[in-house]
């Protein structure tokens, strides 16, 4: 067990460093980005509009697999998505 919790602590180091943008992809990206990504950030208004439509399709999602998570409505006793409430 102990291997396995200094492996994923290593493995969350490394990910944080490639995670968050670096000194030079900072200078190149909008406030709002500014540290999440690398490379250039959006540049127009349609980039945004493509971000937010993006964004809302993230949230949308996210929530209605929480909601059939929590709250499958299979009555089933047997049905698989009761395995992972179980």
């Amino acid at each position: 067990m102990k291997n396995i919790r200094n492996t994923a602590v290593v493995f969350f180091l490394l990910m944080i460093n490639f995670a968050l943008a670096c000194e030079a992809c900072k200078l190149q990206q909008p406030k709002v980005t500014r540290d999440f990504t690398h490379g250039v950030g959006p540049r127009g208004d349609f980039d945004w509009i493509i971000v937010a439509v993006i964004a809302a399709l993230t949230v949308f999602t996210f929530i209605y697999s929480l909601k059939y998570l929590v709250k499958p409505g299979e009555k089933d006793q047997d049905h698989i998505k009761n395995s992972i409430l179980n």
